[in-house]
């Protein structure tokens, strides 16, 4: 009894103990959680942003400079996506998880007439030449080691219609046909790839994109979620990151990974407007 009880008090292992990780994206929002979950489960994590004052801060409160670090990167530059690579082999000897976790949402105009090519090139450039970058980088490592995992930050609006503007609908449709093709390529390698899709995360870009508070947003997230009583939270993708990234997920490739609560398996339209008639609101 005893031993039994003890076993009960033993530490949690370390999910990606020995693990070494890029995370695009990575001082903010999701890909802060996840830098954040990945330490605490062993890894070492390099952080990858254009927001150098918050990636630099977000270094200094999650461990030592031998842990995690971070490097100035526009994804939707090869050059600087190929500098973080390297930096993370230079100082780690190699990489085993790349997750490509970068967005933008680009004119929330929801009409087609106020797409304007400037806005719709910037939301490609960086949500999918960065998805491609990314992977090209991360295999042009993991192929020789025969062995990492590929992670994408995608949505909800993948796997359904209305969510968001069309410019930013077609690239996450992008990213989820890239990780399935991947997949199959990359399979050969031992590596495997997978998308994450999130729906609407209470997070500094949403709220901006948005043009809400944070507690309108959390409104938001509730009301217009399938599954009652909870909210999805960045930690929440962090932690699919995690089982993505780490050996408990050694056969699973191709999967993109909803994380919504059921929201993409209904329309509540339907039943929405009988009730509002028998109302007669």
């Amino acid at each position: 009894m005893m031993k039994a009880a003890s076993s009960l008090l033993a530490p949690i292992a370390k999910r990606l103990d020995g693990k070494v990780a890029v995370i695009t994206g990575g001082a903010s929002g999701i890909g802060e959680a996840t830098a954040k979950l990945f330490v605490k489960h062993g890894a070492k994590v390099v952080i990858a942003d254009v927001q150098d004052e918050l990636g630099h801060s977000l270094c200094q409160e999650i461990g030592s400079e031998s842990v995690v670090s971070f490097v100035h990167c526009d994804v939707s530059k090869d050059e600087d996506v190929k500098r973080v690579v390297d930096s993370a082999v230079s100082k780690h000897g190699k990489l085993d998880i790349m997750f490509s976790n970068a967005g933008i949402a680009g004119n929330m105009d929801p009409s087609i007439a106020s797409v304007g090519y400037e806005d719709l090139k910037k939301v490609f450039e960086v949500n999918v030449f960065g998805a491609f970058f990314c992977a090209k980088h991360a295999s042009r490592v993991m192929v020789p080691a025969k062995k990492g995992s590929i992670l994408f930050t995608a949505s909800t609006a993948a796997s359904t219609a209305g969510v968001l503007p069309h410019g930013c609908t077609a690239t996450k449709y992008a990213v989820v046909g890239l990780a399935k093709n991947l997949c199959v390529e990359l399979g050969r390698h031992g590596i495997r790839v997978n998308c994450i899709s999130p729906h609407t995360v209470n997070t500094p870009m949403v709220r901006a994109a948005l043009g809400v508070t944070a507690e309108m947003a959390d409104q938001l997230i509730e009301e217009a979620g399938n599954l009652k009583g909870v909210g999805l939270e960045a930690e929440d993708v962090a932690a699919a990151a995690v089982y993505l990234g780490s050996d408990e997920s050694k056969y699973v490739s191709g999967l993109n990974l909803l994380l919504d609560g059921g929201y993409t398996t209904t329309n509540p339209a339907m039943q929405l407007t009988l009730e509002k008639i028998v109302s007669g609101a």
